[in-house]
């Protein structure tokens, strides 16, 4: 015989399970949103010149014959909202020095030499997944000022419809100029381990010698 007890007792635990499932999400959004990615400065080397060649793989350029020097690395992730969904249709710009540290940018005076089979900045887009992949080399250091060396890093700029555009600064774990570096150690010290990326051998369906790292980005949904 079913009773008003009964009843009760069903709606107790249909209760309790929404509010088990509502702290869960709670929870997710909040640790998605207490992992979002840092902006950082844009830097003064942001590519003026457009250029005919902005694909996925900056090792070479298309038409010619040579590869770019320097370590080969693929920096992959995904675009995330403030929810750990996948953002579809995300555009991802990234821009970075050769290996000498020289950026092919008329304000890059530093006289290091440039390097004709590398690429300089590439564009991806995203699918359902959210993910992108940059084929590239690890950039070089370089001099930005009395007794300041920038340790290699990628600049990124994201962007997506309905949300904020984000411009922040990819770096490697274990170079020992992030501890020096001004930009970087402005961030609060939760903020840098968000933007500093380990590199490991590539899996076989990667280039032979090449490293992987992982750069996955939260962006802010424009309220």
């Amino acid at each position: 015989m079913y009773t008003r007890r009964d009843a009760f007792k069903k709606m107790a635990v249909a209760a309790g399970t929404f509010a088990a499932a509502s702290s869960a999400i709670a929870a997710v959004t909040d640790a998605c949103f207490s992992a979002r990615t840092p902006p950082q400065s844009e830097g003064p080397f942001y590519p003026v010149n457009d250029q005919l060649d902005k694909d996925t793989d900056l090792t070479q350029v298309t038409g010619g014959l040579g590869k770019a020097k320097g370590q080969m690395i693929f920096v992959t992730g995904t675009i995330l909202d403030q929810n750990c969904r996948p953002i579809k249709g995300a555009r991802i710009e990234i821009w970075q020095a050769c290996e000498s540290g020289r950026y092919n940018h008329p304000n890059d005076e530093s006289g290091l030499p440039l390097d004709r089979n590398f690429q300089y900045w590439g564009i991806a887009h995203t699918g359902t997944d959210g993910k992108y992949i940059f084929k590239t080399i690890k950039p070089g250091s370089y001099p930005a000022g009395s007794g300041w060396i920038r340790p290699p890093h990628i600049h990124y700029k994201v962007s997506a419809l309905g949300f904020h555009e984000l411009t922040t600064q990819l770096y490697f774990s274990g170079d020992p100029l992030n501890d020096k570096d001004l930009i970087l150690k402005a961030l609060p010290s939760a903020d840098q381990k968000k933007v500093v990326v380990p590199l490991s051998p590539a899996g076989p369906e990667f280039n032979p010698n090449s490293l992987l790292g992982d750069f996955s980005i939260t962006l802010q949904r424009v309220v």
